[in-house]
């Protein structure tokens, strides 16, 4: 027990900047996602993302210390969720007590969680309780882990959205590989709804970062659960000559017989997890053979308490995790586990993709050579930039 008390918890909604007009360009990059079925989706991107892309979770202790976490699958309900439903539960509690807060929160939401935006709100609120506890010890999170395995790791580049210009992904690509970077994950641009057609622009969109790369590079693709089995199947067999790395997210996260009879017959590694919650959705996965490459992130499947069970669950079956995102939160599991052969990072770049980690972030690591390396600062290891939270942040 330590002698900290739980005094404050701020939760911020942050606004998607992504989407900034009422209609999406089709001339700028785009992935095939499970929206795209709908022939509307790119009219009113608003109507079907909402204004939320992030949740920032501050808690405060009696002594002074300020933990931040963040909620990942942001929506407008995680706010009120933790405000009205979590936040009674967690202050007056010693922050050190993860496990019994966690369990706390997850039974107390049984009736309308056990995944999505409740799960999300755990996430945020169990994150900024380890970077409490680190920085109250004055060691980073990772050594609360087990410490340190490694001392860089190797990251793939994820980018390349599906571009109508082959000629212009060829030179991000390319773009990458300059920097130093051997591995690198793009995105296909259609799905079922666009046909035998679209199949072949999907092809068109591998191969041109083939032909950019030589084929010395790995090179990935993710479809964002745009997908269903019959069309994954017979995607996956069009692209064998292609030599992916892995598809990912080729269905939807309940389909989890749909993962496990395309990982029976897929010769391309499958991978999947962002968008799953949870040791118990991860146990399914792994008992029913559905992944070859699990992929939480941690601001989503409960935090970091309940993530280190999901790594050790994948080591018992010598599956590689490879997490959604370079966010610090992630990359404390990443560095203090050893069945993590390398890890996601979205570069800095400010229009489009997975952006807000470093808007809103100081600290974050920065690849070099297709390696990262992470800091022995306190805590997570990240300052929380509040003037851009203020730019940022939902007016109510």
């Amino acid at each position: 027990m330590s002698k900290h008390k739980v005094v404050r918890i701020t939760v911020t909604n942050v606004n998607d900047e992504k989407i900034g007009g009422e209609a999406l360009d089709p001339t700028v990059p785009w992935l095939c996602t499970p929206l795209t079925h709908f022939s509307d989706y790119r009219k009113r991107p608003k109507d079907y993302a909402g204004q939320v892309g992030f949740v920032i979770v501050e808690i405060e202790t009696d002594s002074g210390i300020i933990g931040v976490g963040s909620c990942g699958t942001a929506n407008s309900g995680i706010k009120r969720i933790i405000e009205d439903h979590f936040a009674p539960l967690v202050i007056g509690e010693d922050p050190f007590k993860v496990e019994l807060i966690w369990s706390k929160l997850y039974r107390s939401s049984a009736r309308f969680g056990r995944r999505g935006v409740a799960i999300s709100a755990i996430s945020g609120i169990d994150i900024a309780l380890w970077d409490i506890m680190g920085k109250a010890l004055n060691a980073p999170v990772y050594d609360l882990l087990g410490g340190k395995t490694r001392d860089e790791i190797q990251v793939y580049a994820s980018r390349m959205y599906a571009l109508k210009d082959l000629d212009a992904l060829k030179d991000e690509a390319r773009g990458y590989v300059k920097e130093g970077f051997t591995m690198l994950k793009q995105r296909f641009g259609f799905g079922p709804a666009d046909g035998v057609k679209g199949m072949k622009g999907n092809i068109a969109l591998i191969k041109a970062v083939r032909e950019a790369v030589g084929d010395e590079v790995e090179v990935a693709a993710d479809a964002y659960m745009g997908w269903d089995l019959e069309y994954a199947i017979k995607m996956e067999r069009e692209l064998r000559p292609y030599g992916l790395k892995w598809i990912e997210e080729a269905l939807m996260p309940h389909d989890v017989n749909g993962y496990a009879r395309l990982c029976s017959i897929s010769q391309t590694p499958i991978s999947h997890g962002e968008h799953s919650y949870t040791r118990w959705d991860f146990q399914e996965i792994i008992e029913k053979g559905a992944a070859h490459i699990l992929q939480p992130d941690v601001n989503r499947v409960g935090g970091i308490t309940e993530a280190r069970k999901i790594w050790a669950m994948a080591a018992a079956k010598d599956l590689p995790v490879v997490p959604h995102g370079n966010d610090l939160h992630n990359l404390h599991l990443v560095f203090s586990q050893v069945n993590t052969p390398y890890t996601e990072y979205f570069p800095a770049v400010s229009e489009g993709g997975y952006s807000h980690f470093w808007n809103l972030f100081e600290g974050n690591p920065i690849a070099k050579d297709g390696k990262i390396a992470i800091s022995d600062k306190p805590g997570l290891g990240y300052t929380l930039d509040h003037n851009m939270l203020a730019t940022l942040s939902l007016k109510e």
